[in-house]
């Protein structure tokens, strides 16, 4: 477990699973996940959604700071992860070319393309304002709670 986590990995599953279970609205349980991620990852500035609409990914719920409403897909990590369908894990960010800077704080950074029945219709964003915040075990478990972000929609 990365020791700035507030809760066990496997905890946040429970949570996440609870907080989402018997509910299929997307924007609702965006708002409760990226809420819960916020309060009980540990270290984060910013956990949020966004939504793609068209060929842009566009600002869902979030917690943290203002963030970019528009971003096209391919552009700084989120676009990239959304148009690759891969996780990006970025240790330093502004070493990530094509880094878009919605906030200037932010050091790291995961992303997880929110894929539902072979069709992207997002991703999972989180920022840490401390560089190298995110090893492997803390992308599994957020791919893991992208899936049940998923699972609850479906």
């Amino acid at each position: 477990m990365n020791i700035a986590m507030q809760v066990s990995g496997a905890t946040l599953v429970e949570q996440a699973r609870a907080l989402l279970s018997g509910q299929k609205d997307c924007i609702a349980n965006a708002a409760n996940l990226s809420a819960l991620l916020f309060l009980e990852f540990g270290d984060i500035s910013w956990a949020g959604f966004y939504f793609l609409r068209g060929d842009k990914l566009i600002l869902g719920p979030f917690q943290g700071k203002p963030a970019c409403v528009s971003i096209p897909l391919g552009k700084g990590v989120c676009g990239t992860a959304a148009a690759s369908r891969t996780t990006q894990r970025v240790a330093d960010v502004h070493s990530f070319a094509g880094h878009i800077a919605c906030d200037v704080d932010a050091r790291s950074e995961v992303v997880v393309p929110l894929v539902q029945h072979g069709v992207l219709i997002g991703v999972l964003d989180i920022d840490s304002s401390t560089v190298a915040r995110f090893n492997a075990q803390d992308q599994r478990l957020i791919e893991q709670l992208a899936q049940i972000y998923l699972a609850s929609i479906d």
